[in-house]
């Protein structure tokens, strides 16, 4: 139906719900859009209006095992800063480099704290098996869950670090759910009988010839990118 308010709600094929807001007449679509964030522009030439749909879509960036390295925290703070994503997601193994693992270049945990503590409300964060909690005195947003729950559709996501809960040790999941963890210090997505197990990699000590790499979530695909934000691997639920 012809709207008759400045803003009201639609019903998407999928069932979500659309805010539609009415652009002022003044703005033309193409500077209106710059405003906003995940929209999509509507005209309608006998309504003479035009509208935005906002589908609250959230954006995630994900990545683990940073290991203190503050050469390659400066490069994932610049691919977020790239991604425009709404939050980041750390799975573990923050500022200590572990004692199995050489030090990765220009080791300097104050200065990945730094980093991280400038960026505290947009993260969510669970334990590696390198966190303790004289790391928690210095880090400004929660690091020593062992894991998280997030709702995506009716799938949940199960995001851990990798040492307490992986495929050998599996979390409790109904069919469809993602494992989502690091670790491993290497990128993976594998679809098992009745889960699916990813792996963003690390950022600083990528294992097995494997990218410096992260992921996104957007619109249920997930994507492996390298710090320059190539993609290499894509998955669409």
């Amino acid at each position: 139906r012809q709207p008759d308010e400045a803003a009201f709600w639609k019903g998407s094929a999928r069932g979500n719900l659309f805010l539609l807001k009415e652009v002022p007449p003044r703005r033309s679509p193409r500077s209106f859009s710059a405003l906003y964030k995940k929209t999509r522009l509507h005209y309608n030439r006998s309504w003479k209006r035009v509208w935005v749909e906002e589908d609250g879509v959230m954006k995630w960036m994900i990545a683990s095992d940073i290991h203190g390295s503050a050469f390659y925290c400066g490069k994932l703070m610049r691919a977020w800063a790239r991604e425009g994503a709404d939050r980041l997601v750390l799975l573990g193994d923050l500022l200590y480099h572990g004692p199995r693992n050489d030090l990765p270049r220009d080791y300097a945990p104050k200065k990945v704290i730094e980093m991280l503590n400038g960026m505290k409300d947009e993260i969510l964060c669970v334990r590696g098996n390198c966190e303790a909690e004289v790391d928690q005195m210095v880090l400004q947003f929660p690091v020593l869950a062992d894991y998280a729950l997030v709702a995506l559709g009716k799938r949940l996501v199960f995001l851990t670090h990798g040492h307490l809960f992986n495929e050998q040790h599996l979390p409790p999941m109904k069919d469809g759910d993602i494992l989502l963890h690091g670790h491993t210090h290497v990128p993976a997505c594998e679809v098992r009988e009745k889960y699916i197990y990813m792996n963003p990699g690390s950022v600083s000590i990528p294992k097995e010839n494997s990218a410096h790499s992260y992921m996104t979530l957007e619109n249920d695909t997930f994507l492996w990118k390298d710090l320059d934000g190539n993609v290499y691997r894509e998955y669409s639920l």
